[in-house]
């Protein structure tokens, strides 16, 4: 799969004026990563403004439901308890839902999809409509190669137009790359201008073609802070159908794996899609314990809230805190 120099994109974008930021930078030995724009400001604990620090912060998306499955909102920073291999952290950041999100829509273009597609291009259109207005989306397309798409030379976009000709870009043929794809999608979430990540998977959990093996795709997924949501299309003739990986993917990232039923259109899982995203919590804590950097780290979050009964929580499973690599794939159709 062909690499392509992060460095150069920014270069060739005309970014030049990053340059003597980065030798003040060097030069003050901060330790903090920083971005090209100010950070948005925020309510933080206590109802201070505060402006969001990402560096070694652990963002967790919570979805909170009753027993018979309803979001549960209006809770507040003091029903939460969030624990780090046991041990109880204290929360620095509390968003309740409708945050803007960064989503990232891995598209299966293999041959065992061509006639899956206009319906997951009709879907998508949903979804984009269904959803806050201020996410940013961007599209993966794979088969036998894997492209992040340029829509209208911008790497992230709104616009439903942009989606729907990004998903086209790209004719349904060959084997299937799926975890390179999703690798992809990861790595390409760097560049995300909002701090809550989603990717959506639309394949039929195949793989035949990857460079990378799934135990690889786990631990880079368990090393971000993104959820992964699956819409799983089975029923194909291809004997590489294995949905289960997408499902234990997901469950790990706090997301869910959707497997549409005879006769619902992917349209309405779209639309399930969307509603999650937005009737979630952000909780945020800075962990005290620094060892050991490659260590997986179980989470739990307990929610207690008088008057609400026995409440159901829904998040990642843990996370592993090494550093993020760069971006490999091919930006655009184009670049084939």
């Amino acid at each position: 799969m062909p690499t392509s120099n992060p460095c150069k994109h920014l270069l060739d974008r005309g970014y030049l004026f990053l340059a003597p930021l980065l030798f003040f930078l060097l030069i003050s030995g901060s330790p903090q990563s920083f971005s090209t724009e100010r950070p948005p400001a925020r309510a933080g604990v206590g109802g201070e403004t505060t402006i969001a620090v990402t560096a070694n912060l652990v963002l967790l998306p919570v979805r909170v439901t009753d027993a018979s499955g309803a979001f549960v909102p209006g809770l507040k920073l003091q029903d939460f308890r969030v624990y780090e291999d046991g041990q109880l952290q204290k929360l620095t950041l509390f968003e309740e839902e409708g945050t803007p999100v960064t989503v990232g829509l891995i598209v299966d273009h293999s041959r065992s999809m061509r006639s899956k597609l206009l319906d997951v291009a009709t879907a998508v259109l949903v979804f984009a409509h269904s959803s806050n207005p201020q996410d940013e989306m961007f599209v993966v397309d794979f088969n036998d190669d894997v492209s992040v798409e340029l829509m209208r030379g911008k790497a992230f976009s709104s616009d439903a137009e942009d989606l729907e000709e990004a998903l086209k870009a790209v004719s349904a043929q060959g084997r299937t790359a799926l975890y390179d794809a999703v690798s992809e999608g990861l790595l390409h979430m760097q560049y995300a201008h909002m701090e809550k990540r989603a990717l959506v998977i639309i394949s039929d959990g195949g793989d035949n073609a990857s460079h990378i093996k799934y135990s690889q795709v786990l631990t880079q997924a368990r090393q971000s802070q993104t959820s992964i949501y699956s819409i799983v299309l089975v029923g194909s003739d291809e004997d590489e159908e294995n949905p289960g990986l997408l499902r234990r993917l997901c469950k790990d990232t706090g997301g869910i794996a959707y497997f549409p039923r005879q006769g619902e259109s992917v349209a309405d899982v779209w639309k399930e899609i969307a509603r999650d995203l937005r009737e979630q919590y952000t909780l945020g804590y800075a962990p005290q314990n620094m060892d050991h950097p490659d260590a997986f780290r179980k989470i739990q979050v307990k929610v207690a809230a008088p008057g609400h009964g026995r409440l159901l929580v829904r998040t990642r499973q843990g996370y592993s805190p090494a550093a993020e690599k760069q971006p490999t794939a091919q930006l655009g159709a184009g670049a084939r």
